[in-house]
């Protein structure tokens, strides 16, 4: 995680020079307690996943997973909204001494703000597999999602969105990142029966 802040640093800083990684560091304190949410729910839950898959209780499983995918689903909306809503006391709060850094703190947490209508899925997804006893698959999904989306995504579609590319490649490595769990889930279905 610490590698890729410093590439968005290093990216944000040659597209929108010192203001930008303010701006960032903005949406990284909201994206904190945001994803801690994503994170404790995943966490909690893995437990009771492993506990149903080890007594073989299937239809038990299947059926965590798929309230799991609800009320995830229902968080998501939920932060996505609240980070439309917030966007502007939260802006104000940290940058509110600069006009243009506050436009673009805006601007920046629209766009961004989209990744948490995908981003609890894959943390779940990871969890789901360490609970399942399957660390590969939970690994995999964990390390494409943090580094090898993030990475290609901040490199590449800032040449050809300039700054939005940069707060939308976010957006764009957490929903690659769901598509890959899902691939996962679909793939591993009949092997662990939920």
């Amino acid at each position: 995680m610490s590698m890729v802040s410093m590439l968005y640093n290093a990216q944000l800083l040659h597209y929108a020079g010192e203001d930008g990684v303010a701006a960032y560091g903005v949406l990284m304190y909201v994206n904190m307690i945001f994803q801690a949410v994503f994170i404790g729910y995943s966490v909690g839950a893995a437990p009771v996943i492993g506990y149903h898959y080890g007594a073989q209780n299937f239809p038990e499983l299947h059926s965590l997973l798929k309230k799991s995918a609800a009320m995830i689903g229902a968080f998501a909306v939920c932060m996505f909204l609240s980070a439309e809503l917030l966007a502007r006391p939260l802006s104000l709060l940290f940058v509110g001494y600069d006009p243009s850094l506050l436009d673009m703190t805006l601007h920046a947490f629209f766009i961004y703000s989209f990744s948490f209508l995908f981003s609890g899925f894959a943390i779940f997804g990871s969890s789901f597999f360490t609970a399942l006893n399957d660390g590969l698959t939970s690994a995999l999904i964990s390390f494409l999602r943090t580094l090898v989306f993030q990475v290609a995504a901040v490199l590449v579609f800032p040449l050809i969105w300039m700054l939005d590319g940069i707060w939308m490649s976010i957006v764009a490595a957490e929903f690659m990142a769901v598509a890959v769990t899902v691939l996962f889930l679909a793939w591993k279905q009949k092997k662990y029966h939920y």
